[in-house]
């Protein structure tokens, strides 16, 4: 069976969803570079469109990359969305990309959504463990086992709810289930939460599955 390390602080669960729907076993971790790691040498990071954008403009993509390229010998980065959204000019976008390849030796792949990132990691990792000796291995990193960041990952992964604000969740409602069942006022006395979230993270609570027509 596949094995792919996530990330833990990793949100997107239609990604998720996606690499378990593929017969992907997941093993969560604090990582100190990366979001997934697929074998002893290769690991992904992930960026949509936008977070591509704004790690240009803060310089952030770079360190973030210098890191990964310092931990794994086959380092690769995914930008997924549309890249018809990017709002940087081309020029721009292009000399990041072309400074990530040659300058970092880091592969660059695209992808439209998450479901198609799935896929490109899993195929990856299919690829790289038909060797046993190149299984993800998890070499001085913290695993992330504990109640506590179990807890964190489940609350973090609600639309508009980050780590700080999964962290405050828990500091006032003690329990992911004191969480569920707070009323929207009970939400919107947590620091940093106003009305509009707090009505939305109700909502996804709440909300009841409906039949499919």
């Amino acid at each position: 069976m596949l094995k792919i390390i996530v990330d833990s602080r990793e949100r997107n669960m239609e990604l998720v969803e996606g690499l378990e729907s593929r017969d992907v076993e997941l093993e969560f971790a604090t990582l100190p570079a990366g979001d997934y790691i697929l074998s002893d040498r290769v690991c992904i990071e992930r960026k949509t469109v936008s977070d591509f954008e704004s790690s240009i403009m803060n310089a952030r993509l770079f360190e973030q990359l210098e890191r990964l390229k310092g931990s794994f010998q086959k380092p690769m980065l995914i930008i997924e969305g549309d890249k018809g959204d990017m709002k940087l000019s081309n020029n721009v976008i292009l000399g990041a990309t072309l400074k990530v390849y040659i300058d970092y030796g880091i592969q660059v792949l695209y992808s439209s959504y998450p479901g198609e990132t799935a896929e490109l990691l899993a195929f990856i990792a299919r690829r790289e463990q038909e060797h046993k000796d190149h299984e993800p291995r998890l070499v001085g990193i913290k695993k992330a086992y504990t109640e506590r960041q179990w807890q964190l990952l489940i609350l973090g992964s609600i639309p508009g709810i980050g780590p700080k604000l999964a962290m405050a969740l828990l500091h006032r409602f003690k329990s992911i289930k004191g969480v569920m069942n707070a009323s929207i006022d009970d939400l919107v006395e947590v620091d940093k939460i106003g009305k509009k979230k707090a009505v939305r993270v109700y909502q996804i609570i709440n909300e009841e599955l409906k039949d499919e027509q």
